[in-house]
């Protein structure tokens, strides 16, 4: 699932939690898929903020390109 998508879920399920209007059992079901969405989401930003990290610089410190990325 891509960070958009998952973004979408997460909100939707924040708003079912916060409109009161869900029974407990499916309060406590949904949030546990809002847990897993929030750390699907919190990866990927990391992978991309690794990404952003292996750019790299010239002698006057400007960009020159990128370097590979080993993530996992």
């Amino acid at each position: 699932m891509n960070f958009e998508a998952a973004l979408d879920e997460l909100e939707q399920i924040v708003a079912k939690l916060e409109g009161g209007d869900v029974e407990l059992e499916e309060s406590i079901a949904i949030y546990e898929r809002g847990d897993a969405l929030r750390a699907h989401c919190d990866a990927l930003l990391k992978k991309a903020e690794a990404k952003v990290q292996k750019i790299t610089l010239d002698a006057e410190g400007k960009p020159a390109g990128t370097e590979p990325l080993d993530v996992e």
